[in-house]
């Protein structure tokens, strides 16, 4: 980039696993950093702002993205759990971020979605932008959600959304099935840079994935972005293969692109 076209980029779920890793990363982004998760955000650095909040709380979430001009969105439940959890962080909350971004009229957004969107694919299917969802749980059902509110804010209100289904953001693969997903944290940063960049964003469906030599995904539809990662799985695989055995062809993880989620039951409230 260069110039900040972002004054002020709020990131909720900061605290999280993508938000700690990609956190030092996105000070080329924005002027001003804008921190916020439940608890666990250190020390706010010189270009930092620090503010605890509850997304299920609606007051507290309008007066979070005041003053912002970008959001990118990583908080909320990250995995599989049961219904209430799933609907209060995902559900709600999202739809609190999405109002209260309406109200204070900021415009474009990176909303973290997830390959659990479409884990009953099989691997073996090419999906693109036009792939209808088929969650594979509770936590992929509230991500579809997700995707059809940011639709809807951005046909009625105008608001920008880069709907991103993330593969694997790990610092490397941790098993074969994330040598198709897996998305290295520099290029998740090069992306949220593109989408800021562009002149025009729209509500596009993006496969938050490295350049790998797997490929489940194509991103071809989206490529007026100008995004290529630059970073491959490939340099893991020897790596994985002297570690551990590739699972059974009929197994769960070898089958679907959700992997063992498709084997998770619907879990209920007493069973955490």
């Amino acid at each position: 980039m260069t110039e900040k076209r972002v004054k002020k980029l709020l990131v909720t779920g900061a605290a999280g696993g993508i938000g700690r890793t990609i956190r030092t990363m996105l000070e080329p982004v924005a002027e001003t950093l804008r921190l916020s998760d439940r608890a666990g955000l250190g020390e706010a650095a010189a270009h930092e702002e620090i503010i605890y909040c509850e997304l299920t709380d609606k007051d507290a979430v309008e007066a979070l993205v005041a003053g912002c001009d970008g959001i990118v969105h990583l908080g909320g439940q990250s995995v599989e759990a049961d219904w209430q959890t799933v609907r209060d962080s995902n559900i709600e909350g999202l739809y609190n971020l999405y109002e209260a971004a309406r109200i204070h009229q900021v415009k474009r957004i990176l909303f973290a979605s997830s390959n659990h969107v479409i884990g009953y694919y099989p691997q073996s299917q090419l999906l693109d932008a036009q792939t209808p969802p088929r969650p594979d749980g509770l936590y992929g059902v509230s991500k579809a959600f997700g995707e059809a509110l940011a639709s809807l804010y951005h046909d009625k209100f105008g608001i920008e959304t880069a709907i991103v289904r993330i593969g694997s953001c790990f610092p490397e693969p941790v098993d074969h099935r994330m040598l198709a997903t897996w998305l290295h944290a520099e290029d998740f940063v090069s992306l949220i840079e593109c989408m800021f960049e562009a002149s025009r964003l729209g509500c596009p469906i993006i496969y938050g994935v490295s350049d790998n030599d797997v490929v489940w995904w194509d991103n071809r539809q989206v490529a007026y972005l100008g995004w290529k990662p630059k970073h491959s799985s490939a340099i893991f695989k020897q790596i994985l293969d002297e570690k551990m055995e590739r699972p059974h062809k009929d197994a769960a993880v070898s089958v679907y692109q959700g992997g063992v989620f498709t084997e998770h039951p619907i879990m209920q409230r007493d069973e955490k």
